[in-house]
């Protein structure tokens, strides 16, 4: 059956046996190194990985002498546990669930060598706490069987999140932190390097799957991807190893995560040394970051740069001393020492006793026993940074302050003269435990040791990086600290200077399924794929990423707008129709223009007064109109330039009182005609009832009409200079606000134009000679025709052209009157003077 043997009958024959009856085991004695005392500690360590052809472990070897040394110097302290000397009792667990089971059943129920050796059962076990173990799945069984007899069980390296469970395993405790700690270092290391497409690898137990589903959620919420993810079975076949391998080759990611145990990778790696598979930054979980198994040179080109996180390291150079002392015996307590020393020196020992315990060679040549350690391995033997070792030290010295508390021992300090403890002894194991989750208590490496109500120990961490040196060996260069304890941001301290990458280089890999879009850009997810693998689409006009990777556009804020490559927001440009403008620059011009003509008219009729084609319709309403077209004209201006709060309260008001004094007056010339016309008539007092008093009263009213309506509008709703963003992307149109005072500017003058335009219709036909009534007709069609026209224009006109179709309408009625009205008498007085004359200006019909 050998060291690594399974389980026997007698597990099957305890867990059939009802808790209240205790029984004799049947014979579970395994090899082991130990030595007796007052307390003994039982230890259990991965000598030897299970697997066909087992290697004997150089660096577990470290581990159970790490406890062995640390008992011994407990018990040359006369100020921890005095007059009290700890044993211990180790054995071989071989990494697998049988072993360890077997090697737990072993350890409480050793034959004492006492009459009453059969009536020993587990609530009084010999050993009253174990040490161990180093895998998560066996530590989980075994923790799980001694949890109802409240033994302790403190392990080293189990970093399982399941074993948090006090109600499954409430007598467990550790020096190694848990999974769920290492587990934010790992992806806060991944996140920092921008590595969103990885893979993961692990194998079918409890610390692989629980760590992989872990780091896989964490992930996600940063936004990162598994490209894959493979459990290895137990036992691979070279033919499933070959399967996996070829999924790394064929995958894209460039980062591999793999939480696994360095005996369970060894056969993976194998293969992805054969097929020289490099290129991949492999990160390692804790169980495998300081492996030496995998350090080995063949190892080199593919696991050289690998990143994870160790346990906190201390320098022992008295365990240093303490290994180099080791020598074999034929004692059968040094049964793992002779072991040892056969693997290290390739040699034979020919002590009595032990040729049925060790299975060597016979061909290798015969060992002395008193060969120089020293400089031969390592891995065995370099304390400068030991981890896993440190860890067994803090359990040891947790349980020997325990028991102090425990014992009630006097220390130096307290009893000079009277250094001792009580004798409690044998021990409850319930006892020991319910002491050892109350521990705390400062070491010599000035590092504080408790456990909190889980039984988990401070998080603390260093982020190890393998750097092969010039003599071939694998250094483990500590690069960075992970403390989980620390507030958010300054949990990961990284010296990224220091980090050797994958090939030996100094340049970071990069490892996405879809390179970050680039400013200016957003992501857009593939159906049917990961949230990393993404198409890049520009952003719309008016929204902006100034970074790289954004998953979504910034509308920019109001009155901003993208800029041509929409990683910035600038301020959009403001349009309006400014006097430097083409199209400005031809209204103002025609603004001008009709201002020069209507004043060019005045002067003409002013010169021309006393003829009698002036006189006929009343000079002064001649000379009055003339001044309220001068206004229209003028009022344009007040529409051309950048809209200010004066400039909108005046332009349509200042627009509103011209048009209707313009109107009124023409409404009054159109009366004027009518009346004239009827005074010829036989015993007519026309004439004295709309005399220049009546006619002035008119355009008085008319006009304060509108005034009193413009001062209504602009005291009950104002206009007001608006920035509008709706007519052009990227531009801010600025116009007034008008409200309802255009509408109802529009809707008197059209009135007072309907009535003038119903007089002058039925005075077209007067038999005069010049008869203005069929002018004002003319004048007053164009007039309807511009401002109808004007309305679906007004509307549908965009920014700028909305003000401009404004002062067209303006600039059109306003000449039509002008021309209408005053060229034909122009016409008379500047080139037919033979026709102003009074004589000439009412010829009968008859």
């Amino acid at each position: 059956e050998g060291v690594c043997g399974s389980v026997s009958l007698a597990l099957a024959a305890l867990l059939s046996e009802p808790l209240g009856h205790c029984r004799q085991l049947g014979d579970l004695e395994l090899p082991a190194q130990e030595v007796d005392g007052d307390v003994i500690i039982g230890g259990l360590f991965p000598l030897h990985i299970a697997m066909s052809d087992p290697e004997f472990d150089f660096r577990a070897f470290r581990w159970m002498q790490t406890m062995v040394f640390a008992v011994e110097e407990i018990n040359n302290d006369t100020h921890l546990l005095p007059g009290i000397r700890l044993g211990y009792r180790v054995l071989d667990s071989c990494d697998h669930v049988h072993t360890s089971l077997r090697g737990a059943l072993s350890l409480v129920n050793s034959s004492q060598k006492q009459e009453n050796a059969a009536l020993s059962c587990l609530f009084r076990s010999p050993v009253p706490v174990i040490i161990g173990l180093a895998s998560s799945t066996p530590t989980r069984a075994v923790a799980h069987m001694l949890g109802p007899f409240r033994i302790p069980l403190v392990s080293y390296f189990a970093t399982c999140e399941c074993l948090k469970n006090k109600q499954e395993f409430p007598s467990f405790l550790r020096t190694a932190p848990s999974d769920l700690f290492q587990v934010q270092g790992l992806v806060q290391l991944v996140s920092h390097f921008g590595w969103r497409w990885v893979g993961a690898i692990g194998t079918e137990d409890d610390y692989s799957r629980n760590g992989i589903q872990a780091f896989l959620e964490q992930l996600h919420d940063r936004g990162g991807c598994l490209a894959f993810y493979i459990l290895l079975p137990k036992s691979a076949s070279q033919e499933q190893i070959g399967h996996v391998v070829d999924e790394l080759e064929a995958s894209s990611a460039r980062v591999i995560v793999a939480f696994s145990t360095e005996g369970q990778l060894y056969g993976l790696l194998n293969e992805v040394v054969r097929r020289n598979l490099t290129g991949r930054q492999w990160i390692a979980s804790e169980a495998w970051v300081t492996a030496s198994l995998l350090s080995g040179l063949q190892y080199h080109d593919v696991l050289s740069g690998t990143l994870g996180f160790a346990f906190r390291s201390a320098s022992m150079p008295a365990l240093g001393e303490f290994l180099h002392r080791l020598r074999p015996s034929s004692r059968p307590e040094s049964v793992f020492i002779n072991m040892f020393w056969e693997e290290l020196f390739s040699c034979r020992l020919d002590f009595t006793g032990t040729t049925d315990l060790l299975t060597v060679a016979p061909e290798r040549p015969a060992c002395s026993g008193t060969e120089d350690l020293r400089g031969r391995n390592p891995v065995y033997s370099d304390v400068s940074q030991v981890r896993v070792s440190y860890n067994v030290y803090k359990a040891v010295y947790a349980i020997a302050h325990a028991l102090h508390q425990l014992l009630q021992c006097n220390s130096m300090e307290q009893s000079p003269s009277n250094v001792s403890c009580k004798a409690l002894l044998p021990l409850e194991p319930q006892q020991l435990l319910s002491y050892l989750k109350r521990v705390n208590f400062t070491n010599t490496f000035g590092e504080k040791v408790h456990f909190d109500s889980n039984g988990e120990p401070v998080p603390l961490y260093d982020l190890v990086n393998w750097q092969s040196d010039d003599s071939g060996f694998m250094r483990f260069w500590t690069v960075g600290t992970f403390d989980a304890s620390a507030p958010p941001g300054q949990q990961l301290l990284l010296d990224e200077d220091a980090i050797l990458w994958t090939g030996r280089r100094k340049q970071v890999p990069v490892s996405v399924c879809t390179e970050s879009c680039p400013p200016g850009s957003r992501q857009a997810s593939r159906p049917h794929e990961p949230p990393c693998c993404f198409d890049c689409i520009p952003c719309a006009d008016g929204e902006v990423s100034n970074q790289s990777g954004s998953t979504e556009c910034t509308r920019c804020p109001s009155f901003h707008w993208s800029d041509r490559d929409r990683i910035f927001c600038v301020l959009m440009d403001e349009d309006f129709l400014a006097f430097h403008e083409s199209l400005a620059i031809i209204l103002v011009t025609l603004s001008v223009l009709g201002f020069a003509v209507t004043l060019t008219v005045t002067g003409i009729f002013y010169h021309f007064q006393s003829t009698p084609i002036v006189r006929a319709n009343n000079s002064e309403l001649s000379f009055l109109l003339l001044l309220s077209l001068s206004l229209c004209f003028l009022c344009v201006l007040l529409f051309v330039g950048r809209p200010t709060p004066w400039s909108c309260l005046v332009r349509q008001a200042a627009f509103g009182i011209s048009f209707v004094l313009s109107i009124s007056c023409i409404l009054t010339k159109t009366v004027v005609v009518l009346v004239a016309f009827r005074s010829t008539l036989p015993g007519s007092d026309a004439a004295r009832l709309f005399g220049p008093l009546q006619q002035r009263m008119v355009i008085f009213s008319c006009t304060s009409t509108q005034m009193v309506l413009c001062a209504s509008c602009l005291s009950w709703d104002p206009p007001y200079p608006s920035k509008n963003t709706a007519y052009q992307a990227g531009k801010i149109i600025l116009e007034c606000e008008e409200g309802v005072t255009l509408y109802l500017v529009l809707s008197y003058i059209g009135v007072l134009s309907c009535v003038c335009f119903g007089l002058a219709f039925l005075g077209r036909k007067l038999p005069d000679t010049f008869n203005e009534a069929k002018f004002i007709t003319f004048s007053m069609l164009i007039f309807f025709a511009v401002w109808i026209s004007f309305i679906p224009a007004h509307h549908s006109s965009p920014g700028k052209y909305t003000v401009a179709v404004e002062i067209f309408a303006i600039l059109a009625s306003s000449f039509g009157l002008l021309f209408c009205i005053f060229m034909p008498k122009c016409y008379i007085i500047l080139l037919r003077p033979e026709k102003n004359v009074k004589k000439g200006m009412v010829t009968n019909k008859n």
